[in-house]
């Protein structure tokens, strides 16, 4: 397969190919739901937008879709529009929601790699929704004219390794940032697409008037040995009409020309570099107009993973969160837009959500999350996603997103991690006092907890017990803990036993017992 590339990044679930023609589908009859509107179907929640008065989340089981401050969800996974898709990138322009899409597939070999399935636009708030395919290039696509030059460009033909892991806006223009595909732009809406010649790595810029002479080329192909880390793109950001920065494995890119000329960007290039040239997320804060980026280690063994931030367009980057692995950023904003007064700063990474009011020169992160009705926690240390949105009560919502949740907290302007927290997790109702579920099923334990759901009728001291298939004792999960809430708890177990060693792959049982009524079972699958 001489278009496709080895993946350097993978968050995606497996899930199956869905369609790519063009279509126009409305949400209508054809939704199928399978767990209740009251929370997003996904307990991965990807990636965060919140605009125009909707909380539009990105997850492993589509788009989720709240316009009423997260008490009811428009769930879009197994939609017509949507299929099975896992919703890659999020953006919102104009009054227009985008999304991209993908999942994973295997290919001749075994491996498994992730393809794009498309994008999908709405212009009525997820109403009805335009559904594009991913841009592939015909055989015959090799080259670009690019000022006073002819480039080279290796046709990406297929979907494999090509799949859109950002989305971005300037004026009358759609960027996506698509890994083997590379930069591409539309002034059309994403019926057409060009692609963007970026400087190759041994390049620190390019613009129409030089004499060029590479190719435009993530991998080594039908042009000869050329592989460029700055060809295979992971984030991209819009600043003003004509500004935007791209991030690829081989550093940052920016243009004020609309993504003609470009400056590049690296932890060799400059003196206060950026910490590592895999940049996998770029964010805009508004308030003071600096660009941030997650800049991960690549191949220098002097780079190191950390948050890296410009306020001075690029000429230099100071470095904050060393060794720390970030994800995506937020921003919550102080005053009223477009005329703010500050803004706080926040990086999901994997070792959970930090926090900072003065450009990173200090971080905090809150003592813990957990619903303050439902006593429920977010219950891992793996964030990817955050955004923020005002009320008109004057305090703000901050919408946090992991790999086992979403959470909520209402704060005011002047508190600082103090406020009313609540926490989504996807699963069905019970039907009735007598059942119990644990959900993932099976889980891992490498990756995440597995909760178990019971019905309470009045407070109680309730004890959990998880059992292998001979009945002997695993974990006491639970002892003689007050639950003083009515209606479905949700515990935790971390797949440990008694001296904290992961079980074996197999099937468990767990027993519940609450107060008086009568002990309840259930069975959980563990698979590592």
């Amino acid at each position: 397969m001489k278009n496709t590339i080895v993946i350097l990044l993978v968050i995606l679930p497996n899930i199956l190919l869905a369609q790519l023609s063009p279509t126009n589908y409305s949400l209508g009859e054809k939704r199928l739901t399978k767990i209740s509107d009251s929370t997003p179907l996904s307990n991965s929640i990807l990636d965060i937008v919140s605009e125009d008065g909707m909380i539009m989340l990105g997850t492993s089981r589509g788009l989720s879709i709240s316009k009423d401050d997260g008490e009811n969800w428009t769930n879009y996974f197994q939609s017509e529009a949507f299929g099975d898709e896992g919703i890659i990138a999020l953006g919102f322009n104009e009054g227009i929601i985008w999304t991209t899409t993908g999942h994973s597939t295997e290919v001749e070999g075994g491996n498994v790699l992730p393809e794009g399935s498309g994008i999908r636009y709405s212009t009525d708030a997820g109403e009805n929704w335009t559904v594009l395919p991913q841009p592939v290039d015909s055989t015959g696509d090799s080259l670009i004219t690019y000022g006073i030059n002819t480039i080279r460009a290796l046709p990406i033909t297929v979907a494999i390794n090509n799949i859109s892991y950002d989305i971005a806006f300037t004026k009358n223009t759609v960027w996506i940032a698509s890994f083997a595909g590379g930069l591409r732009k539309s002034f059309d809406n994403g019926e057409t697409w060009e692609r963007v010649v970026l400087p190759p790595d041994y390049l620190d810029s390019i613009k129409p008037t030089d004499t060029l002479d590479f190719s435009l080329q993530p991998v080594g192909g039908a042009f000869g040995p050329e592989s460029y880390l700055n060809h295979r793109l992971f984030s991209v950001v819009g600043v003003d009409d004509t500004t935007l920065y791209a991030g690829t494995a081989g550093g940052i890119n920016k243009s004020t020309d609309n993504g003609i000329s470009w400056q590049k960007f690296t932890h060799q290039n400059q003196d206060e570099p950026i910490s590592g040239n895999f940049v996998v997320a770029l964010s805009h804060n508004e308030y003071d107009g600096s660009v941030w980026g997650a800049t991960w280690k690549a191949n220098d063994l002097n780079e190191f993973w950390a948050v890296s931030y410009t306020t001075n367009g690029g000429d230099s980057w100071v470095t904050t969160l060393p060794n720390e692995h970030a994800h995506n950023f937020g921003f919550k904003y102080f005053g009223a837009s477009p005329n703010y007064t500050g803004s706080d700063i926040f990086a999901p990474t994997d070792n959970g959500i930090f926090r900072s009011s003065n450009m990173g020169q200090n971080w905090t992160q809150p003592s813990s999350i957990s619903d303050d009705v439902t006593k429920v926690p977010i219950a891992t240390n793996t964030f990817y996603s955050m955004d923020s949105e005002k009320n008109n009560d004057g305090s703000t919502n901050l919408w946090i997103g992991s790999d086992n949740g979403l959470a909520k907290l209402k704060e005011e302007d002047n508190a600082f991690w103090v406020g009313e927290w609540r926490v989504y997790l996807a699963s069905s109702k019970l039907t009735s006092p007598t059942e119990t579920y644990a959900f993932p099923n099976p889980f891992s334990p490498n990756v995440e907890s597995v909760k178990i759901k019971y019905d309470l009728s009045s407070s109680a001291d309730v004890t959990i017990r998880v059992m292998d298939f001979g009945m002997n004792l695993v974990r006491t999960v639970i002892q003689n803990a007050n639950r003083a809430g009515t209606g479905e708890q949700i515990e935790f177990w971390d797949g440990k036993d008694e001296n904290g060693n992961v079980v074996p792959n197999g099937v468990y049982f767990y027993r519940i017992d609450a107060g008086s009524s009568d002990p309840l079972f259930g069975k959980i699958m563990v698979l590592k």
